[in-house]
């Protein structure tokens, strides 16, 4: 029997640290019966030209072809899943309006599990055809569609966290779109995690229930600790949002006189598998307490233009010990790529460091030492999100699941300005990182087995 299910021979990127990628150069990436990643052997190595000669005319042997290029599978930390069908549309209103105009009556729909079944099944492909082979999901309020969700993630390969979305507050939300109760909205969430645990028993890549509240605005007290001792119970994943925006945090603050990272915190929702979308406005005291709790932050740079009125200051809270990674936010960020995340958080980051107001002397005007590189947004897109949700992925490394993408450079329908052989790889690996798009990404593998688009 062979020691290995599949074995791989290219070149690829992987992050080192937080600020510096790793390149593998024709290495050999070894993969078991569950899906690790066994072994990694470069070619000085005496086992690597051994394998080549026992595996090479096997079927379970691949072999990159020129131009292609190995890169772990990207992590998308917030997506709000029944928004793709509204993904592009509407961004120019203010949050309040777009949510209550186009948003929520939307996500309304979503007690028709067939229109359900058509958006979440095209989203899924959409994503994994996009390199993105894990996702953290708000779903809607109805049980059933959240967990067809986690379904579909399940059938199609991609490792999904899924939540039912949880909004009881009668003031803050609107009649025809809303849980019914406290009451009713503890009980559904606990059959939901119930369920979806029975799920992910017969899904080699796993899917995962998560408490979620939309945000404090839309919850009562009573339903905010109820989650919390849901989460607690059942040791689930938490999501949310907190202090997005000026009017979020603020409302907050008039409600509890405190800041959202301390309400949430007070019922429970602050945890080593808590990831909080946005967090724009966290203070030095509030990102304490996300290192303490173990929180994340889920990044989404081209949401964040729309509705955040502020850049996340990235590298500050990095310093702080906080998990950082990136989210689309779809349909707030309206590309379901983390490509254009990526790009968005350095154009961000530069933008915070250097102003943008003219009117403001240049020694003023910004915040100092907030710039992003590539191989840091890189990490965002891959190792911060497998950090941020204790998993071991994001990183092409042993003991790490298979999760991967391979892109083709030389596409013809879009090839890559890669005009030389001597091409370095670290900058082959930038052009890749700038100008990749779905065409270019010829497969995809999660957790050792080959997805179909």
């Amino acid at each position: 029997m062979d020691k290995y299910t599949y074995i791989f021979k290219g070149t690829a990127f992987t992050s080192e640290t937080n600020k510096k990628v790793a390149i593998l150069k024709d290495h050999l990436f070894c993969i078991n019966e569950n899906g690790v990643i066994e072994d990694i052997f470069n070619p000085t190595q005496d086992e690597y030209s051994r394998l080549i000669d026992a595996y090479q005319d096997n079927d379970n042997f691949h072999t990159l072809a020129a131009g292609q290029y190995i890169l772990p599978g990207f992590i998308d930390l917030h997506v709000h899943a029944p928004q793709w069908a509204q993904s592009g549309t509407a961004l120019d209103l203010p949050l309040y309006d777009w949510l209550h105009t186009y948003t929520f009556p939307l996500e309304a729909k979503f007690a028709d599990l067939e229109f359900a079944e058509l958006v979440y099944n095209d989203l899924v492909t959409t994503f994994l055809k996009n390199g993105t082979t894990t996702a953290l999901y708000f779903a809607t309020i109805h049980k059933e569609a959240s967990l067809l969700l986690a379904t579909i993630c399940a059938k199609k390969g991609q490792r999904g966290l899924v939540g039912k979305v949880v909004m009881d507050d009668p003031t803050q939300n609107p009649d025809f779109y809303r849980d019914q109760d406290a009451k009713t909205a503890l009980a559904d969430t606990e059959e939901f995690i119930l369920e979806v645990n029975h799920l992910s028993k017969e899904t080699k890549q796993g899917v995962y229930p998560v408490v979620t509240p939309r945000f404090i605005p839309s919850c009562t007290d009573e339903v905010l600790a109820g989650l919390g001792a849901l989460a607690e119970k059942y040791d689930t994943y938490i999501q949310s949002h907190c202090s997005e925006s000026d009017w979020a945090h603020n409302y907050v603050q008039e409600r509890f006189s405190k800041h959202d990272a301390f309400a949430l915190n007070d019922f429970g929702l602050l945890k080593d598998k808590s990831v909080m979308a946005h967090c724009n406005f966290l203070d030095d005291e509030d990102a304490s307490l996300f290192a303490k709790t173990g929180t994340a932050i889920s990044h989404c740079p081209l949401s964040n233009a729309y509705f955040a009125n502020s850049v996340l200051p990235v590298s500050h809270l990095q310093e702080k010990g906080v998990d950082i990674g990136l989210g689309t936010d779809i349909s707030a960020g309206a590309t379901p790529s983390i490509y254009a995340n990526a790009i968005q958080s350095i154009i961000s980051s530069r933008m915070l460091e250097d102003g943008v107001n003219p009117s403001i002397p240049a020694s003023e005007r910004g915040v100092p030492h907030s710039r992003l590189t590539i191989d840091e947004a890189f990490y965002l897109a891959t190792a911060g999100g497998g950090e941020s949700l204790s998993l071991p992925i994001g990183k092409i490394k042993k003991n790490y699941s298979w999760d991967i993408q391979i892109i083709d450079t030389t596409v013809s329908s879009a090839r890559m300005p890669i005009f030389s052989p001597d091409e370095q790889p670290y900058d082959i690996f930038q052009k890749i990182m700038y100008h990749t798009r779905p065409e270019h990404i010829q497969e995809v593998w999660v957790q050792g087995d080959k997805v179909q688009f």
